[in-house]
């Protein structure tokens, strides 16, 4: 289980926060739903939505197009609401210039390069893409370090209560609790 089946199981656990729904060009897997999983777009769709501003970033990986639809997402933090990405470090690295201040980062590790190729197989991926993937795998991985936060996801349970207790943590800081500076001087 990668970082999609730890965002699924966070969700489930804090159901105040949102899912971003991305946008791709890529082809629905076995099991998946337009609008739940992804919004599956093809390739001139996508670049309507790019040319017309209506996607906070977007990025091409593995030759296809993946982008965060933008009033969904400006919605959701305008209520109050807790947004998750599931995304690449494309966009995360968009995201952070995108919404600055209003970003926190956790990068997933896989347990090991077999533990990755295992998870890649077990999606349905057909062996060019797994291969193309486990070839990209290393440059991927070598952006950890832009991210606040980086696991190493050994065991689900335990990948999701360190991403649980990283976003209470986030709710916590002092910018993200509007009207504590009122609460405060209340006190005396």
């Amino acid at each position: 289980m990668g970082k999609t089946a730890i965002t699924r199981a966070l969700l489930q656990a804090e159901p105040e926060a949102s899912l971003s729904v991305s946008v791709t060009t890529r082809a629905p897997r076995p099991g998946e739903r337009d609008g739940v999983d992804y919004f599956f777009q093809d390739t001139p769709s996508f670049e309507a939505l790019t040319a017309r501003g209506e996607l906070l970033e977007w990025a091409e990986v593995f030759g296809r197009r993946y982008g965060t639809p933008r009033a969904p997402v400006t919605g959701a933090l305008t209520s109050g609401r807790d947004v998750v990405f599931d995304i690449d470090w494309q966009g995360h690295r968009k995201l952070r210039v995108a919404l600055p201040g209003d970003i926190v980062g956790v990068f997933v590790l896989p347990a090991s390069r077999a533990v990755l190729a295992e998870r890649l197989a077990r999606r349905g991926d057909g062996d060019a893409v797994i291969a193309a993937r486990m070839e990209g795998a290393s440059a991927e991985i070598a952006h950890w370090h832009e991210f606040d936060h980086v696991l190493v996801n050994r065991d689900l349970a335990e990948a999701v209560a360190a991403v649980r207790a990283i976003l209470h943590a986030a709710r916590l800081q002092t910018a993200r609790q509007p009207g504590l500076a009122a609460f405060v001087a209340s006190l005396g």
